[in-house]
């Protein structure tokens, strides 16, 4: 007993930290496991189609080249192609992508109407097809954020920093998009469990391209509409290109006591939230390079004889104004 008092550490205790150091143990066995599993991965002698949609926006960009530099990285060769925000465009290429036989598909964003026929017609085929932040039934496997949780802790900050009552202005223009949707249900899920928490009607169209602007418009609009402070606290988008112009539009009219939210994690964005006197209050920032070569490596364990989970999450940070340096310095981001 007296051993006891003297250490701080009873029995049952010992028996506690012994178990808890076993599961520690075992999990870094099953880390180091993973880790030179992946080591050992291959695409020597394979052809990997890469798919984007556009390549315009920070997240498109950065997981596009991640994803170029990871098949070359494991000895593959590489086919990307950009369609540059046009359907017209990635309908074509994907037809040029599947009648060149590639040994994978990886399709990243797109609206689902339009390219799950193409990428059906890729699987029809024989090609594996695997997709980024597509919900596609005919996709292998499907690397993304969990937008559940990101669209949840969102809404979550956005109602929080509003004091759970105000108007709300809400960009929805890509319900067609699979993040975007996800990301718009899960904050009209948590708004209607605060009654005075409302959505502005009609809500607003984000279009591509000319975003920024278009929203900076839009924005200055509903401002004239609604001038008087307090008449709206705060703006949502699904993405944080909206956010910049919808930032940029209350910095310009004065009315800096609203605050915008989005998703992505675009530096410039990250910028405005970390500046204390811009209305940019939270961004949901993901790891779009990780989310590219974990596409990738993903391949490579299908194309090896692995089985995949149907989706694979590669984490994101919610920045707001208190821990934003902290979520730029994780990521890395100058």
């Amino acid at each position: 007993m007296t051993n006891e008092k003297t250490t701080g550490l009873g029995r049952r205790d010992i028996l506690k930290l012994t178990a808890v150091a076993g599961t520690a143990l075992a999990a870094s066995s099953i880390l180091s496991k993973a880790a030179a599993a992946d080591d050992a991965l291959s695409l020597k002698g394979k052809r990997i189609a890469i798919s984007a949609t556009g390549t315009d926006h920070y997240f498109d960009l950065q997981a596009y080249n991640a994803q170029i530099d990871e098949v070359k990285r494991l000895s593959g060769t590489p086919i990307a192609v950009d369609a540059g925000r046009n359907d017209g465009k990635l309908v074509s290429q994907l037809q040029t992508l599947i009648a060149q036989k590639p040994d994978a598909i990886v399709q990243i964003l797109g609206t689902l109407s339009v390219i799950d026929p193409w990428l059906k017609k890729a699987r029809d085929a024989g090609i594996p097809v695997l997709t980024v932040d597509v919900g596609s039934t005919n996709s292998i496997n499907n690397t993304t954020s969990d937008n559940w949780g990101i669209g949840k802790d969102l809404a979550l900050q956005l109602v929080s920093d509003i004091g759970g009552e105000g108007n709300i202005v809400v960009f929805n223009g890509f319900y067609g998009v699979t993040p975007c949707a996800i990301r718009y249900d899960q904050l009209v899920n948590v708004v209607k469990y605060f009654p005075k928490v409302k959505i502005i009607q009609p809500e607003l169209r984000d279009v591509i391209p000319n975003t920024v602007q278009d929203a900076f418009t839009q924005i200055t609009a509903i401002l004239n509409k609604y001038p008087e402070k307090g008449s709206i606290k705060a703006i949502w988008s699904a993405w944080d290109i909206p956010q910049l112009g919808a930032t940029q539009a209350l910095a310009a009219a004065g009315r800096t006591e609203i605050r915008t939210y989005g998703v992505d994690g675009s530096p410039e964005v990250l910028q405005l939230v970390a500046d204390p006197n811009s209305p940019a209050g939270a961004d949901a920032a993901q790891q779009p390079a990780e989310i590219g070569r974990t596409a990738i490596r993903n391949v490579a364990k299908l194309l090896s004889g692995q089985a995949l989970a149907r989706e694979t999450y590669v984490p994101a940070l919610l920045a707001n104004k208190r821990n934003v340096a902290d979520v730029i310095k994780t990521l890395g981001i100058s």
